[in-house]
């Protein structure tokens, strides 16, 4: 058993976990990165003495066994914050959840959104077996939290209308305060923390990318600049852009799962079809070096209104100063994007600085020292109603195959970081 070989494509975390956790157990395994780096989309790059991540990515747990795995990683380049995280609407600024801090809003806003929420929490549960996103969200906190904060919020970060979404992909990811914190948050400006991430973890020094290259280095056989061109499941070899193949006897795949339909052939046309059924947003990442001094106190905003382009900005220097040079600031902005709601690039940065300078942000594109971007094709799972049943007939065929879907974008599904690393660890013991 212990000669059969294991083939893992993708050094993502997810990746890179199943490795380090097999070669601890020792077993033996090669990873193949179609990069010049590990890492997939938790990683940074350093442009002009800025460092930049690929969009925000921060450490969160539940687990403690990956909270000692990361610490055991990083070592003492860690450090804990306390999350400050903010929404801009009707021009103004107001604490994360919105639900949770509706002090400092319009009269007007905060009445109609108080009351929706006090007559939705006399509906009693949800007596619905499979209620749409948009329906929870009325159950839950009422039309004024639904038509000033969550639904044109999701509908711009998803792309598609919360009616076409459906439950299953928030469990503990959106906050669901009692009534009476949304009344304190009310009446004054509540400093209390909701959700996952209400403290998080981040490197003292340098970016993300910190924690796979700590990761990738105690893992032998990853083999870099490795494009699969083609997946041969039945005779079970893997093919590689410009030559070369590997043979495996179980595999684990962390690639985006639609891109099965171009490198198996052929593929049975269900299993085809039901790839094409799944759907995702795609994030367009703007990172801006700015010529002026300090950085922001909040590490992170939400825009739910449509006048802002971005749906969400972070600043990097709230989490390290290492990340950019001294007396300058630094933002990442991320717009999202998909077939039913198509991004025009050219020209973007127009309106862009317009809402930067709106909020005070910037002064002229003069501030601007260094742009780069990110053009990320697969962003956030949509999950609609076609993806759960499309997706385990695409899982359960693969595994007949001895493929065994893993990460984000393996597994389709929304996964933190913490997910991934510990889906690595799952994967392992499995095998």
């Amino acid at each position: 058993m212990s000669k059969r070989e294991i083939v893992i494509l993708g050094a993502g975390l997810a990746g890179l976990s199943a490795a380090w956790h097999l070669q601890k157990k020792g077993r033996s395994c090669s990873v193949f990165e179609k990069e010049v780096e590990v890492g997939g989309l938790c990683r940074s790059k350093v442009v002009n003495g800025y460092t930049f991540d690929y969009t925000g990515h921060l450490l969160h747990f539940r687990k403690q066994y990956t909270l000692d795995l990361v610490k055991r990683l990083l070592g003492d380049n860690l450090r804990l914050h306390n999350k400050s995280a903010w929404v801009y609407s009707h021009d103004r600024f107001t604490r994360f959840p919105f639900q949770a801090n509706l002090f400092g809003l319009p009269e007007a806003v905060v009445k109609e959104c108080l009351l929706g929420l006090i007559r939705a929490r006399s509906n009693g549960q949800l007596n619905k077996k499979d209620p749409t996103f948009l329906e929870w969200i009325h159950h839950t906190f009422g039309e004024g939290i639904a038509r000033h904060f969550m639904v044109p919020y999701n509908h711009k970060f998803w792309t598609v209308s919360p009616k076409n979404l459906n439950c299953e992909w928030f469990n503990n990811f959106i906050p669901v305060p009692s009534l009476g914190d949304t009344i304190q948050g009310t009446i004054a400006e509540s400093r209390k923390s909701f959700g996952y991430n209400a403290v998080f973890w981040y490197p003292k020094r340098g970016g993300i990318n910190l924690l796979p290259a700590k990761l990738a280095a105690g893992i032998k056989n990853i083999h870099l600049n490795h494009k699969v061109a083609n997946l041969d499941i039945k005779n079970k070899i893997v093919h590689f852009t410009g030559g070369g193949s590997k043979k495996y006897d179980q595999l684990i795949y962390t690639l985006p799962l639609p891109e099965m339909n171009r490198l198996v052939n052929p593929l049975p046309s269900g299993i085809s079809t039901c790839l094409k059924r799944l759907r995702h947003n795609s994030i367009f990442n703007i990172n801006l070096g700015i010529n002026k001094l300090g950085s922001s106190s909040k590490h992170w905003v939400y825009f739910p209104q449509k006048e802002f382009v971005f749906y969400r900005l972070g600043f990097p220097g709230s989490l390290s100063n290492s990340l950019m040079p001294k007396n300058t600031n630094s933002l990442y902005i991320e717009i999202s994007y998909s077939k039913k709601k198509p991004l025009e690039k050219e020209g973007l940065m127009k309106p862009v600085l317009k809402n930067l300078t709106s909020l005070g942000l910037v002064t002229s594109k003069k501030d601007i020292v260094v742009r780069d971007t990110n053009d990320i094709k697969y962003g956030y799972i949509i999950y609609d109603r076609n993806r759960g049943p499309a997706l385990k007939r695409i899982v359960d065929f693969l595994g007949e195959k001895d493929i065994h879907c893993l990460g984000r974008y393996g597994s389709w599904r929304y996964l933190s970081m913490e997910d991934c690393l510990l889906e690595g660890r799952r994967i392992s013991n499995a095998l």
